[in-house]
């Protein structure tokens, strides 16, 4: 089947069997290797991309599902600027271990914090609750999501006063 998506606002057109998952027309197809395939049951969440703006895991998703929609992986965070914030959050605050689970626990950091500017520390572990992470106990990367959140309101108060 033929499938037109946009990918990190990249207008794609590609030829795909009915039962290709999304992560593997991410990872082997397009070469976007930041979305991580880890336990092919939606239980880890390391393949977590956005599909129209809502965090899913592309383990659980067939690549033609997406067709006609867009699709926004780790790859994609990165903005004119640089770095996402939540990015340049867990470097600063070492909210990564071995990395694995990271671009999942990023896309999804991102999506609440584009929903909750001020979350809570419940509401960021909620939020992840769906990613599993085999090296930390999720203290760092809960700072990293708040540092990310307060450097952001920082960065609009300093507009603001402008």
């Amino acid at each position: 089947m033929q499938i037109r998506v946009s990918v990190n606002s990249a207008e794609r057109v590609h030829e795909v069997e009915a039962r290709l998952l999304l992560v593997h027309l991410l990872r082997d197809e397009l070469g976007l290797t930041g979305t991580h395939w880890g336990c092919d049951t939606s239980n880890c969440g390391a393949c977590t991309v956005w599909l129209d703006e809502v965090p899913v895991k592309s383990c659980t998703v067939l690549a033609v599902m997406a067709d006609g929609h867009r699709v926004r992986t780790v790859e994609g965070l990165e903005g004119p600027g640089g770095l996402d914030q939540v990015q340049r959050s867990f470097i600063e605050c070492h909210g990564l271990q071995c990395g694995f689970c990271t671009p999942g626990i990023l896309m999804t950091a991102r999506w609440l914090l584009d929903r909750v500017p001020d979350p809570t520390e419940q509401e960021i572990r909620e939020a992840i609750s769906g990613q599993v992470c085999r090296c930390t106990g999720y203290e760092n990367i809960v700072r990293s999501v708040r540092h990310a959140a307060e450097s952001e309101q920082a960065e609009q108060a300093g507009w603001a006063a402008s």
